[in-house]
This record gives structure tokens, sequence and C-alpha cells, in this order.
């Protein structure tokens, strides 16, 4: 049995091992592919398993690859696979649940706590000398914030967005959520439901954590920032459609909205033309919350128990049933 990994360098940049999908059959590891049909379909082959992180597989490359009957996608989100045309052409699609649930917690607090204090900037600012030079034992570039008695709002409050509402609350903040339908059976006093315009009202930092949908995409818009708190922050570790970058940069640029922090774009690697790398009080991250190698050893070891479920007759994480 050939297996084919499109593109593993970013799952496995050389700390990690191959050797137990190894173990499953006759692979074969790419460090990326070429995202052209033709490429792709050379690429893999007569491969009976095809793993993919962010190389698309179009209705137009599943047809040409007849011995195709299992694609794992190396992710949680899937959708570089035509899942429709995979289920007609009999193949089956897994996804990766759940790996990186701490991970993007973390990162969307490291992000939190930068736009707070700006250490780095603050780092940058002493070795230039500044704090040599100072008059005072002290001195800071930005307002500093203290996260005790605010609001986060979080959208989308799956397991990630459960994550990091328990780090808010241990920094002393309320939480308000929005998640589709009113689940209420997880608030508790300092962990509220609310509605999306509730949400937006309320909260002085606003953290997405929801998947990629018709009903989500552009959800930070003019719109519903027009809706925000003067000052507001806006954290995205999610997808990067969900923001409509003009918007937000607009909304930065005016004061409206304090500051931003994004760990995703909606076009990666992000274009140089991508206004919010001009707009003011802006960080931005290469996309990085999944990729702590604790992170990456969850996803290469769901990764292979998905295949091994699927060679026992069992197939797991399907997202094409």
């Amino acid at each position: 049995m050939k297996i084919v990994v499109l593109d593993g360098y970013t799952l496995n940049p050389g700390d990690l091992s191959w050797d137990s999908l190894k173990e499953l059959g006759d692979l074969s590891v790419n460090d990326r592919s070429e995202k052209v049909d033709s490429e792709i379909i050379k690429a893999i082959g007569s491969a009976e398993i095809v793993f993919t992180n962010k190389t698309p597989l179009s209705e137009e490359v599943l047809k040409q690859v007849p011995f195709v009957k299992y694609i794992g996608v190396l992710a949680t989100g899937y959708n570089i696979v035509d899942t429709t045309a995979a289920k007609e052409l009999g193949i089956i699609v897994t996804n990766i649940p759940t790996y990186g649930t701490a991970a993007v917690a973390q990162l969307t607090f490291a992000l939190i706590l930068e736009l707070c204090h700006h250490a780095g900037d603050h780092n940058a600012a002493v070795k230039n000398g500044d704090w040599s030079r100072s008059v005072d034992f002290c001195f800071w570039n930005t307002p500093l914030i203290e996260l005790e008695g605010k609001t986060l709002g979080i959208i989308g409050f799956g397991k990630i967005g459960q994550a990091t509402a328990k780090i808010a609350q241990a920094f002393g903040m309320s939480v308000l959520f929005n998640n589709t339908g009113k689940t209420t059976r997880l608030e508790t006093e300092a962990c509220k439901y609310a509605t999306r315009d509730e949400l937006f009202a309320e909260s002085d930092f606003i953290s997405l954590h929801c998947p990629l949908l018709e009903s989500t995409q552009g959800i930070i818009n003019k719109e519903n920032i027009s809706k925000m708190k003067d000052g507001a922050m806006i954290i995205n570790t999610s997808r990067g459609p969900l923001v409509v970058e003009q918007d937000l940069a607009d909304a930065l640029n005016s004061g409206k909205i304090a500051a931003a922090a994004v760990d995703v774009v909606s076009v990666e690697p992000i274009l140089t033309e991508n206004p919010l790398l001009t707009a003011k009080n802006c960080i931005i991250t290469p996309h990085i919350a999944w990729a702590p190698k604790e992170s990456r050893i969850r996803l290469m070891g769901t990764a292979i128990e998905n295949l091994s479920a699927f060679l026992n007759g069992r197939p797991q994480n399907i997202v094409n049933k």
C-alpha cells in the first residue's frame, strides 16, 4: 500500500518522526507540493492513502487519482478537500479534531497580554538604550492595561473557546460567549451566554474561536464593529476570512478599535498588500497557534490512529459521511 504526504514540512520540520506511519505502508513524504492540479496529481501518483494539510484536493484532482481510497487531513479544518466529490468517488476523508486546544488558547492569551503590555516593544526600547537614558526608574511607551474586571467576548464556544474562557476567568475577567444555539448549560457565574449583538456591545476584548461557515464568514465587519465599545480589542486565532480585513484596518486607523492581534489572515502566506500590515496597533503572527511541538505530536498521533482505524475497517473522525 502506497502512502503519500503532500505537504509534511509544517507538521514535521525535522523534530518529529514519520516512522509510525512508515509501518503502515510504503511512505513518501513531500515537504511541499505545488498547488496546481497537474503537480498534485503527479505527487499522488498511484498512492491509495493521501495526507494533506493545505494542498488542495479538488474534484478535478480526485477524479484523476483513481487509486486513492483515503484522505487524511492533517488539520481540523478540511475545506481544502472537496468532500462531496470524495464521497461520490468512495473516498473517506478524516480530520484531526481537538489536538490544538491548549496551544491555541495559550496563544490567544499571549496575544492579549502583548496587547496589554507590549512586552516585545518595551524589550526593544530597553535594548535600544531608552531605559538607560531615562531620568526615572521606569517608563512605558504605551498605555498598560489590567485584565481583572474586563469582559472577554468569545465567539465560538467549542473546546478552544471553553479553554480560553477558563484562562480568562483565572485573570479575573468576566466572559460572554456566543455559540450556535443557546448553550446555557455551559454558563457559570462569571461566564454567560450572550447574543452576538450583546457580546459586541459589552466586551472589552473579542476573541474568535468559531469555524469558518457561511454564517460566520466576515463576522468582523464594518457593521458589527460599529456595535462594539469604542476602544475594544479583537483577537483572531481561528480562521482569516472571519474578518473583513479592510474594515478592521479602517477601525484600527480611526481608533474605533484600540488594537487587534491576528494569527490568521484571509490569504496565507500574507500578501504584501494586506491592509492589516500597515494598520495601527495590529499584531500579526504567522499562523503559529497550532504549532507547539506537543500539539504537533498529538496531531501526528491522531493521524496515525485515523489511518489505522480505516485499515482495520473502523474509520474514525470521518468528515464526509
